[in-house]
C-alpha cells in the first residue's frame, strides 16, 4: 500500500474515531459508537501493517503480536464480569503507558533515527521520546495502582506523606535537569543515563500520586489516567511521525481531560485537589461537633424486604438511586425485573444516576445497561433532583456519599457543596446497605437517621430478591 493510501485510510479512521466519540456520548447511540470505533480501528491497523513502512520480515512478528493480544483481549472479554470493569479500564490504560514508554526507548536506540537527524530537528525529536517516556512511564505506574485500589488489592486509604508537595518539586526539578543532560549528550550510551533516572522518578511519582488520593476521588482518577493514556499515545505518534497516532491520542486525551473537569464538578472538587491528595480515607471521619448541621439525630429505622416491597406496590413514583453495592452484589438484574414488574402495575419507575456513583465514569450507566434496563428511565441527577417531592419511594441500592444531605446541610463536612441527589425530600426513603458504616468519603450519614427513611440491611442481591418475591405473590 502507497504512502498515499495510507494517509486516506488514516483520515477515514479518524473520521471514525470522532464519529464514535459522539455515539458515546449517549446511550441509545453507544452501541454504534464502539461499532465506528472497532471499523475505525481495524482500517488504522490494517492500513499500517499493509503500510511502506513494514518490510516482509515484520510480519511474522507483528502476526504473532496480533495473535497473542487478540487472544487475551477474548479472554478478558469472556471472563471480565461487569463489576471488575473500573480496574480492567484501568490496567488498559497502565498497557498503553507502557507501550509509549517502550517505543520511546526503541526509537531512542534506533541507530537509523538518531543518526539521521541534527541540528533543531534532532533536539526537538529528543524532547518528544524524553515527554513520551515521562507521560508513559507515570501512566503505567499509576494505572497500575488505581488498578491495585479498585480490586482492593491496595486499601483505598490515602498514603500522604510528610512534605509530598516537596517531593514532587524536588522530582520535577531533577527531570528538568536530566532533560537538559539528555538533549545534550552527544551520544546514545550519553543519553541513556539521564533517561533511565528520569524513567525511575516518572514511576514514583505514579505510584506516589496515586497513592495519595482518596477511594472517593477514584473516578476522577479513573478518567485522569485515561487523558494520560492520550497524551502519552500522541506523543508517541510523534515520536514514529505518525499523524494517525498524534490526532487519536489528541482526541483521547481531551475527552479524557473534559470529563475529569465533569467529575470534579460533580465532587464540588477541583482538579488541584485532586491531584493533591487526601479525599476519601477509606474510615469513618469523627463525628460532627455538637449542634452541627449534620449531626445524626435519632436511631436508624430498619425495614424488611416484605415492608419494602409493600411501600412499593402502594406507591405511584419511584426513583431507583443505583450505588457501587449494587455493583458488588451484581443485583442489576433483580433491579431490573423489580422495575418491570412495578412497570406492568402502571408505577412509574425511573433511575437517578449521580456523575461519580459507581467507581468510574458511567458504571452505573454500563450495569443497568447489561441488565437491559430500558434507556429512556435512566436519568442524570440534574433531571431528577425537582422531583423527589413528588415521589412516593426513593430506593437507594448500595450508594451513600452521593445521597448524604450533609453536603448542602454542614458547610464543614469534607463533601461541602458536592451536588447530591435529594432523596430524603421524598415520602419515604429506602437505604439498602450491609450496615451503617460509611462510604468512601469516610463521612457519616444523616440520611440515615431521617424519620421518613428506612434502611434495608444486607446483602443487595439477596434483599431484592426477597422484595422481588415478595411483589410477586
Amino acid at each position: 500500500m502507497s504512502s498515499s493510501l495510507v494517509t486516506v485510510a488514516y483520515i477515514g479512521a479518524i473520521i471514525l474515531f470522532i464519529l464514535s466519540l459522539g455515539g458515546l456520548s449517549h446511550p441509545e447511540t453507544s452501541r454504534r459508537g464502539n461499532l465506528y470505533g472497532i471499523i475505525g480501528m481495524t482500517i488504522a491497523v490494517l492500513a499500517t501493517v499493509a503500510g511502506p513502512l513494514v518490510t516482509a520480515k515484520g510480519y511474522a512478528w507483528i502476526v504473532g503480536a496480533m495473535v497473542v493480544g487478540g487472544a487475551v483481549g477474548l479472554y478478558a472479554a469472556r471472563t471480565v464480569k461487569m463489576t471488575q470493569m473500573p480496574e480492567l479500564v484501568a490496567l488498559m490504560h497502565s498497557l498503553v503507558g507502557l507501550a509509549a514508554a517502550l517505543v520511546g526507548f526503541a526509537t531512542f536506540i534506533d541507530p537509523v533515527v538518531s543518526g539521521s537527524l541534527a541540528g533543531a530537528e534532532k533536539v526537538i525529536h529528543e524532547i518528544e521520546i524524553y515527554l513520551g517516556i515521562l507521560i508513559g512511564l507515570v501512566t503505567f505506574s499509576g494505572s497500575i495502582i488505581a488498578f491495585g485500589k479498585l480490586s482492593g488489592k491496595i486499601g483505598g486509604k490515602p498514603l500522604l506523606l510528610p512534605a509530598r508537595h516537596w517531593l514532587n518539586l524536588a522530582g520535577l526539578l531533577v527531570v528538568l535537569y536530566f532533560g537538559a543532560r539528555f538533549i545534550q549528550a552527544d551520544s546514545i550510551g550519553a543519553g541513556m543515563t539521564p533517561l533511565v533516572v528520569m524513567s525511575v522518578i516518572a514511576l514514583l511519582f505514579g505510584i506516589h500520586m496515586v497513592m495519595a488520593i482518596g477511594g472517593a476521588d477514584m473516578p476522577v482518577v479513573v478518567s485522569m489516567l485515561n487523558s494520560y493514556s492520550g497524551w502519552a499515545a500522541a506523543a508517541t505518534g510523534f515520536m514514529l511521525s505518525n499523524d494517525l497516532l498524534i490526532v487519536t491520542g489528541a482526541l483521547v486525551g481531551s475527552s479524557g481531560a473534559i470529563l475529569s473537569y465533569i467529575m470534579c464538578r460533580a465532587m464540588n472538587r477541583n482538579f488541584i485537589s485532586v491531584i493533591a491528595g487526601g479525599f476519601g480515607g477509606g474510615a469513618p471521619a469523627p463525628a460532627a461537633a455538637a449542634g452541627a448541621a449534620a449531626q445524626p439525630q435519632g436511631e436508624a429505622t430498619p425495614v424488611s424486604a416484605v415492608e419494602t416491597a409493600e411501600l412499593l406496590r402502594d406507591a405511584k413514583n419511584v426513583i431507583i438511586v443505583p450505588g457501587y453495592g449494587m455493583a458488588v452484589a451484581q443485583a442489576q438484574h433483580t433491579v431490573q425485573e423489580i422495575t418491570r414488574h412495578l412497570r406492568e402495575k402502571g408505577v412509574n419507575v425511573r433511575f437517578g444516576i449521580h456523575p461519580v456513583a459507581g467507581r468510574m465514569p458511567g458504571h452505573m450507566n454500563v450495569l443497568l445497561a447489561e441488565a437491559k434496563v430500558p434507556y429512556d428511565i435512566v436519568l442524570e441527577m440534574d433531571e431528577l433532583n425537582e422531583d423527589f417531592p413528588d415521589t412516593d419511594v426513593a430506593m437507594v441500592i448500595g450508594a451513600n456519599d452521593i445521597v448524604n444531605p450533609a453536603a448542602q446541610d454542614d458547610p464543614a463536612s469534607p463533601i461541602a457543596g458536592m451536588p447530591v441527589l435529594e432523596v430524603w425530600k421524598a415520602k419515604t426513603s429506602i437505604v439498602m446497605k450491609r450496615s451503617m458504616a460509611s462510604g468512601y468519603a469516610g463521612v457519616d450519614n444523616p440520611l440515615f437517621y431521617k424519620e421518613n427513611n428506612r434502611m434495608l440491611f444486607g446483602d443487595a442481591k439477596k434483599m431484592l430478591d426477597e422484595v422481588l418475591g415478595a411483589l410477586k405473590g
